[in-house]
Formats: structure tokens, C-alpha cells, sequence
């Protein structure tokens, strides 16, 4: 595989800039009407997530046109899989809150180079957060540098959740947004030890949030442990699972039965 080059500092600048645009554009139909939808049972869409994703596709295109999109809300092209670079974005990751009136949701803007995500954006404009990272360079949250906790005992290691499961109790439930990638991005605030996943997910939801946790020094693998890839021909991983770094063995090893058994 080849090596992915590094960010110029001009080119984050200019994502950072967009998605502050597109994450303003969301934020002022927020509590507003709009039309809404199922694309299927379970999962919403709203006219903003596609008002969205056409900004983005047009202004990060321009950005890099030799780049690939791989996007929630646009029907996939294999075409993708031949370019070094792709887009891969969710316009508004947690839809559902967005939705409801309630803050966790985001715009999400990954920039994936040779597999591996190498710029990665969250615009959080309900709760007043905007994530950066670029690989090599490390993560911030509105400009203050990130660094994820040092927990070394799964017991009492904090995750974002509704409900703890009786499996689970000998951890800590703390406020949990819709979005999975702002879910993964507490751990690189320090704000959570532990966010798992045992699904079937997409690329989109969890590519820019996984550079930012982990230049932030916490470790993301797939639900069983395996490293990450990003723009494969079928753009989905089996769950994640990102934590501090002393307790990610821990972790998957807790989780390996449900795994197993979520697999089939």
C-alpha cells in the first residue's frame, strides 16, 4: 500500500473553512420545519442532510478534483476505488437528533489517502464544537489541543450510552449524543474512556472521528480488534470499538463473546 502524504496546512485550513460553512447552513434550519423522511425503517433523512452533502460535494471537489466522494446521502460509484484520495462525509451525522431538536449531531468531513484517513472534521455548531485533526499533526477542539485519558482498568471506564446492559454494569454511562462520531470523539476529550460498537457500520460515520481520536492518542480498531481501512469496495467495518490506550485489549476481550455471537 502506498504511503499516504501529509495534509498541507493551506488545504485543512480550507476544509476547516467549509465545514464551518456547511455546519452554520445546518444549524440555522435546526428547530426549523422541514421535510423529513425514512430512507428505511429506522433510519431518518431530512432535506438538510441533501442540501448539505450537495454543498460539500461541490466545494470540496473543487478542493481536490482528482479526489473520490463516498458519501451518506449519495448513491455510491465504484469509480471511488481508483483514486489515492476520497471525501468520504456524512452531511449530518445523527440525523436523529437533528431531527428532534437536540444537539448531537454534526457535520463529518474525513479526507482518506491510500486507505487511511490523513484529515478528519466534526462541525458541532449546537454545541459550539469544531474537532480538527491531520494526521502526524495531532487533534483540537476549538483550537485547544487534545489528549485522551490514561485509564488502564476497564472497571468504571466511562461510555457514552443511554442504558448500561446487566453485561456491562461494571462500567459508567455518561451523556450520549446521537452521533457516533461525537461519541468517539469524547474519548479523545477526555470526556469518555470506552465507545464500542457491535453492528455492522459505515465508513462515514466513523472516518473522520477515528483520525481525531487517535491522534489524540487513543486506539481504534474494528468490534474485534482489527485495524481499520477506509474506501473498500464494500464501505462498511464491523462495528468499532475506540478507547484509551490502556484499556483497548481490555476492551475487546470483554466484548469478544457479543461480537462473535453479533457476527454469526
Amino acid at each position: 500500500m502506498a504511503e499516504a502524504a501529509a495534509v498541507p496546512a493551506e488545504l485543512a485550513d480550507a476544509v476547516a473553512g467549509i465545514a464551518e460553512e456547511a455546519g452554520a447552513l445546518a444549524f440555522a434550519r435546526w428547530r426549523t420545519d422541514f421535510a423529513r423522511w425514512e430512507k428505511s425503517p429506522g433510519s431518518p433523512v431530512c432535506e438538510v442532510d441533501l442540501d448539505i452533502d450537495r454543498m460539500l460535494r461541490a466545494r470540496l471537489s473543487a478542493l481536490l478534483p482528482d479526489a473520490g466522494w463516498l458519501s451518506e446521502e449519495t448513491a455510491d460509484n465504484a469509480d471511488r476505488l481508483t483514486a489515492g484520495r476520497v471525501w468520504v462525509v456524512d452531511p449530518i451525522d445523527g440525523t436523529r437528533d437533528y431531527i428532534r431538536g437536540r444537539p448531537g449531531w454534526c457535520v463529518s468531513i474525513a479526507l482518506i489517502d491510500h486507505g487511511q484517513p490523513v484529515l478528519g472534521v466534526l462541525e458541532a455548531p449546537a454545541r459550539g464544537e469544531a474537532w480538527r485533526a491531520s494526521a502526524g499533526r495531532g487533534a483540537t477542539l476549538n483550537g485547544a489541543a487534545l489528549r485522551a485519558g490514561d485509564r488502564r482498568v476497564l472497571a468504571g471506564a466511562r461510555v457514552p450510552v443511554d442504558a448500561l446492559p446487566k453485561a456491562d454494569r461494571l462500567l459508567t454511562a455518561v451523556e450520549k449524543p446521537n452521533s457516533i462520531a461525537l461519541r468517539m470523539a469524547m474519548v479523545a476529550d477526555d470526556r469518555a474512556d470506552l465507545v464500542a460498537t457491535l453492528r455492522w457500520g459505515n465508513e462515514w460515520d466513523i472516518a473522520a472521528a477515528v483520525l481525531i481520536a487517535t491522534e489524540a492518542g487513543a486506539a481504534a480498531t474494528d468490534a474485534i480488534g482489527g485495524t481499520l481501512a477506509f474506501n473498500k469496495a464494500d464501505p462498511r467495518a464491523f462495528g468499532v470499538i475506540v478507547s484509551t490506550a490502556g484499556i483497548h485489549d481490555a476492551a475487546v476481550a470483554h466484548l469478544a463473546e457479543r461480537a462473535r455471537v453479533a457476527m454469526g
